[in-house]
């Protein structure tokens, strides 16, 4: 088996909730958008460097309050450039962790976690 990539469903309520915490605060793009029709839940793609999620609003593919870790290095530039834009809704710190690198984690508007990491 060779592993080319592997993409997170997570689970979210609200579509501009969703935008606004992933593409206006976090900076990820939107690769692609589905839905069967109109009244439909949405099913998306974002990205960012590298990291890809899946965001879904189908009750049946997952359950809120995942939690994705994400290696990744410029943790104190990434997070400099999110405290200028003062979203009200979140105020993420870096931490060392036990393991010694450096952690910031952020919580989605549907109880997400992402865990940026940048090993020491």
């Amino acid at each position: 088996m060779n592993v080319e990539q592997v993409i997170p469903l997570l689970r979210i309520f609200d579509y501009r909730k969703a935008i606004e915490f992933y593409v206006d605060w976090l900076e990820f793009e939107i690769d692609w958008e589905h839905k069967f029709h109109d009244n439909a839940p949405i099913y998306m793609q974002v990205s960012r460097e590298g990291i890809s999620l899946h965001l879904t609003e189908h009750h049946g593919d997952c359950s809120p309050g995942a939690k994705v870790f994400i290696n990744c290095r410029g943790i104190k530039e990434f997070h400099k450039n999110l405290k200028k834009k003062n979203y009200k809704y979140n105020n993420p710190g870096i931490q060392k962790a036990p393991w010694k690198d450096l952690c910031m984690e952020v919580t989605d508007p549907f109880h997400n976690k992402l865990v940026f990491n940048e090993k020491r």
